[in-house]
């Protein structure tokens, strides 16, 4: 079913759920030209579509790229702007994203729907360390406003547990989160969702960024509570800041995308 999730790009552009090793792959074969001048976007029938040189982008699915809101559109033509000589997909996330979400989630949005509830069944915020005491402390601090959001505000109660051991979780708490998930079931936004929790291993995360109960770089923060203790403990080498600030430019396109398909926008 994940496979629905992968970037689908075009030839031998391959994809992998790692973004490291996903550019990695990128990098075996030489980047194609940039073969446009001016990036523009259009109002089309039923959205916006973005044009290069005139010609509409499609994706490789060879649907039309139509984004329901001009804001969108806008993000995916930044990108293509910010191309030199060749074009670099692995920093095109909102556009990899779109095209994931017309060619592959729009097919079967349920799945992907069920996927992220699978992430709420085991979430990251429902296991806490049992020491050392800043740690603890830090994952209170960070994870136990947005429980508590949960409860109050979307009316999901979840289990903690200590260490690694399985809780079960509340038929009704995945229930509910699956009822507020149905309202946002549109392809891009389900996508987008589903980036957010596949990158943090939170469900609840994700969904407190859609509502706007947390920004990104809060969310960010709160779903690396543990890796930024280990790193003061014992460092941090380059190759895992590396894949650090690749998936952090995708949860931050996600988030993006999500304030561009606000109505008005």
């Amino acid at each position: 079913m994940r496979d629905i999730l992968n970037d689908l790009e075009a030839g031998t552009y391959l994809s992998d759920p790692d973004p490291i090793r996903r550019a990695q792959l990128q990098m075996r074969t030489p980047q194609p030209k940039r073969f446009y001048k001016d990036v523009s976007v259009v109002e089309g029938e039923g959205g916006h579509v973005v044009k290069l040189d005139g010609r509409t982008v499609k994706t490789p699915g060879k649907a039309t790229l139509l984004l329901p809101s001009r804001r969108a559109a806008k993000l995916v033509a930044a990108e293509f702007s910010a191309q030199g000589e060749t074009i670099d997909l692995a920093s095109m996330p909102v556009y990899r994203l779109a095209n994931t979400a017309l060619d592959g989630v729009a097919s079967d949005p349920q799945a992907v729907l069920e996927d992220i509830l699978r992430f709420s069944s085991s979430d990251l915020l429902c296991y806490r360390a049992d020491g050392p005491d800043t740690l603890v402390r830090r994952q209170n601090e960070a994870w136990d406003p947005v429980l508590d959001w949960a409860r109050g505000s979307l009316g999901a109660r979840f289990n903690l547990a200590e260490g690694v051991v399985h809780v079960e979780q509340p038929r009704e708490a995945i229930a509910v989160l699956g009822v507020h998930l149905s309202q946002r079931a549109d392809p891009l936004r389900l996508a987008a969702l589903h980036v957010m929790t596949t990158l943090t291993g939170s469900a609840l995360l994700a969904l407190a960024v859609d509502f706007g109960e947390l920004d990104v770089e809060q969310a960010w923060s709160a779903a690396h509570v543990d890796e930024s203790f280990q790193a003061e403990q014992w460092g941090q080498d380059s190759e895992a800041l590396a894949r650090q600030a690749s998936r952090k430019r995708d949860m931050i396109a996600a988030s993006e995308l999500i304030r561009a398909l606000a109505p008005g926008a």
